[in-house]
């Protein structure tokens, strides 16, 4: 009995049955009526499996207590319970037949609930739409509220603008009419200065026409200086009109005929002191072409050197008045009218100490070493005199940058007279581009040849390094004088300097 009652308490059968109970509660609502049927028979079976082992229990449990034990039990408990049992049969026919009735209730009520859903569902959906439209009629009365405020608000703005532009329109006419007498008045004392300028200009211009006047007149006697055989003193122009012109009445000149004179000036070294120290380098140098490329190199390290001085004296000018500078011009102005009053201050033997120096470390040319570019220092001296000039102008000119083997440009050189004519590019460059900004002010010069690229390599190639020519020690550049023409035999005395080359001694005429 202790067995049957442990195996009754260990089973999983009393477990299942509750577990059934607490899921058919759960989902009673859900299922369908044969899934419910099906729950509740399965339940019974279950609970007559248990009822038969409780059956089976009483009946030991009975037999265990002797002939008359439990009787009482059984009387008080037992037998009503059964009573009640048999008696309810009527009861339970009775019952079935309601569940039926209430199973097709419910059917009944299950089909009428799904036919108002999907009537539901129909009318919500109507409803959604009808919403729908309600909000965007909505959203059109307030866009169309907005644009009318809108409306409202620009009308009401345009005419206050247009008020506030009248009144504008009125005080500007007064404005302009106010400036366009001062304008007047400004113009009328600018005529009147520039009609002053203009006298002074005219009447320096004609003392220096009586001045080249007088030039010309004894230059068209023998001049002893250009048969002399001194090469310093054919190229030498210390009575240069240049160095002449700048006496601080020069300042006095407008910004227009100071750039048409350094332009005729830079055309005047082109034609006169160029070709003079070509003759004179002509006379230590056979290869012409040597020698064309040192008088460009020369002219293009004066302009550099010339800018750079420029610069540095602009700086130190500027530093100077910019405490004092109380004038109705600007600052800038004030200094270019003293660099144009005090061009004579300019340290130009400096400049053309920096072009030497420079054109001594160039790779691209090469000269004898018992000579030095000291040869052209009046040259060079000229030159950069005209290139500083150049930089006071309201628009500076400047010289373009020139390569060899570039493609040659008819706006800006002219071949020279042994150029190829049909070949595109440049072997070397004669003379610099004179440029304003980015206009040709005067053409350059430029030998074109075929295979110029070729030509410029082989000849990089075969000329010495000029600092390989200038390196020798004293001893070797007298041997070497010795052995080879010299320009000593035209008289010209020579001096050694500190590095240990032979210079040319500058003589005074």
């Amino acid at each position: 009995m202790a067995d049957t009652l442990r195996r009754l308490s260990n089973s999983e059968t009393c477990r299942l049955l509750q577990d059934k109970l607490e899921d058919w509660y759960k989902d009673y609502h859900i299922n369908s009526c044969d899934q419910n049927l099906n729950i509740c028979c399965e339940l019974l079976e279950l609970n007559s499996k248990i009822q038969g082992q409780l059956f089976t229990i009483l009946n030991f449990t009975s037999r265990e207590g002797g002939q008359y034990a439990g009787v009482e039990t059984l009387k008080s408990r037992f037998l009503p319970w059964l009573g009640t049992c048999f008696s309810n049969s009527t009861c339970a026919d009775s019952s079935f037949s309601l569940l039926q009735e209430s199973l097709e209730k419910d059917k009944r009520m299950r089909e009428l609930s799904s036919s108002h859903d999907k009537e539901l569902h129909k009318l919500e959906a109507q409803l959604a739409s009808t919403r729908v439209e309600l909000k965007e009629v909505r959203q059109d009365l307030l866009e169309a509220q907005i644009e009318l405020e809108e409306t409202k608000t620009q009308s009401a703005t345009t005419l206050l603008a247009t008020e506030d532009e009248i009144l504008q329109l009125r005080s500007d006419l007064r404005t302009t009419q106010e400036k366009l007498e001062l304008r007047k008045l400004e113009s009328l004392e600018d005529y009147q200065r520039q009609i002053r300028l203009l006298k002074d200009e005219i009447s320096i211009l004609s003392a220096e026409k009586s001045i080249l006047h007088g030039r010309l007149s004894r230059s068209r006697s023998p001049s002893p200086i250009r048969h002399s055989p001194s090469p310093i003193r054919h190229s030498s122009r210390s009575s240069s009109p240049f160095i002449r012109s700048e006496s601080p009445t020069a300042a006095q000149l407008t910004n227009s005929s100071r750039h048409s004179r350094l332009i005729s000036r830079f055309n005047d070294i082109f034609a006169n002191d160029r070709l003079d120290a070509q003759n004179l380098m002509r006379r230590y140098i056979e290869d012409l072409e040597m020698v064309q490329r040192i008088i460009f190199i020369a002219t293009v390290e004066s302009f550099h050197a010339a800018k750079m001085a420029f610069r540095q004296f602009k700086l130190r000018v500027r530093k100077s008045l910019s405490p004092s500078h109380l004038g109705p011009e600007s600052l800038e102005d004030a200094v270019i009218d003293y660099i144009v009053r005090n061009l004579d201050l300019y340290d130009v033997q400096s400049s053309v100490n920096d072009v030497i120096s420079a054109m001594n470390v160039n790779p691209k040319i090469s000269f004898p070493a018992e000579v030095d570019f000291i040869l052209i220092s009046s040259f060079i001296r000229e030159v950069c005199r005209v290139a500083f000039a150049m930089q006071t102008l309201e628009t500076p000119l400047d010289i373009t940058f020139a390569i060899d083997g570039e493609l040659f440009s008819e706006t800006k050189y002219r071949r020279t007279y042994n150029s190829e004519l049909s070949a595109p590019l440049v072997l070397y460059h004669v003379w610099p581009v004179l440029m304003e900004n980015d206009t040709v002010v005067m053409k350059g010069e430029a030998v074109t040849k075929r295979g110029a690229l070729w030509n410029a390599r082989k000849s990089r190639s075969r000329s010495s390094s000029p600092i390989r020519s200038r390196s020798l020690s004293p001893g070797q550049t007298l041997l070497s004088r010795s052995r080879s023409p010299s320009p000593q035999r035209s008289g010209t005395p020579r001096k050694l300097n500190k590095s240990g080359r032979l210079e040319l001694s500058m003589l005074s005429t």
